[in-house]
């Protein structure tokens, strides 16, 4: 496979990745922290991070904005819950690990 094939299909798989989470407003981020060790904060800084690399001007905000759809504020007030004990827990123990 040639290297802009392999960047293509990257990239395609990168907006159908967002595009899910867009989607699944229920998954909040600590579930993923827990499960899979990354949550949209993780692939919004991944994605600044690559914008860097690049020499692309790209504020965190709006690297935030790119991966949830909206502004990350907004997104916060409408659909994220309070962490429960057991959330919490589960990832305080991941991270002394």
């Amino acid at each position: 496979m040639d290297e802009a094939t392999r960047t293509a299909l990257e990239a395609a798989a990168f907006r159908r990745l967002v595009g899910h989470l867009r989607e699944r407003t229920d998954v909040q981020n600590i579930d993923m922290m827990n499960l899979a060790g990354f949550c949209r904060n993780c692939l919004s800084n991944w994605l600044k991070d690559a914008a860097d690399d690049q020499g692309v001007d790209l504020s965190k905000d709006e690297a935030r904005e790119a991966v949830y759809g909206m502004p990350y504020g907004e997104w916060k007030a409408r659909f994220q819950r309070e962490a429960t004990p057991e959330q919490r827990a589960a990832f305080d123990a991941k991270a002394k690990a």
